[in-house]
């Protein structure tokens, strides 16, 4: 949950697994706050404030938050692309629930131990808090779940609802492929619906 772990940034990991033989130079704070300027008008969607999205938006921000230099879970719309992802009839509904009752399972420990839901916590709390679920095999396989789809926001086509203005790409001077595909080709929308099931 930190930013750095053994020494390796956050932006060098994510350009390892992306960009392989070649790690690209800081992207400029400048031109990220341009990217992040221009990708907030979704923040506006009222489903937002509703419940189980507020607190899965809040363990995004935890785990993946902004720096200077990078961009966090709210700047490529993290939240965005998991609802459009597991709410979607193609999507594997497995997943679908064990996030949502893990959301439920938070927010009881949270209440036990703080009196209050965990969107309502403080980053310090939002820590402890997460550092506890993590002691159990539930609580870090739903952590890792979460962390799979913050990557897959980051760095999936913006078509999918993550990735606005392709603000990853560029953060991690990541070239996509071309042609990327309009909204009436996204991959589940080409076939009628079959269980989408993640591998491993």
């Amino acid at each position: 949950m930190n930013e750095r772990d053994e020494g390796i940034s956050r932006r060098e990991f994510l350009t390892r697994l992306t960009v392989l033989g070649s790690l690209a130079a800081s992207y400029p704070a400048v031109a990220l706050e341009r990217l992040r300027s221009n990708a907030t008008a979704v923040n506006e969607q009222a489903w937002l404030d509703q419940e189980p999205w507020r607190t899965i938006a809040a363990v995004q921000q935890h785990l993946f938050p902004s720096t200077q230099d990078s961009p966090g879970a709210s700047d490529f719309q993290a939240i965005v692309y998991l609802r459009n992802t597991i709410e979607n009839p193609a999507a594997d509904g497995e997943d679908k629930a064990f996030i949502i009752n893990g959301v439920g399972w938070l927010n009881d420990l949270s209440r036990e131990r703080y009196q209050r839901p965990f969107s309502a916590f403080d980053q310090s709390e939002r820590e402890t808090v997460l550092r506890q679920i993590e002691q159990s095999k539930a609580g870090r396989n739903w952590l890792s779940l979460l962390l799979t789809y913050l990557l897959e926001a980051l760095l999936a086509d913006p078509v999918y609802g993550g990735n606005p203005g392709g603000i990853g790409w560029q953060w991690l001077q990541h070239q996509p492929g071309y042609p990327t595909p309009p909204a009436d080709k996204a991959w589940y929308k080409l076939a009628a619906p079959v269980h989408y099931q993640r591998k491993g």
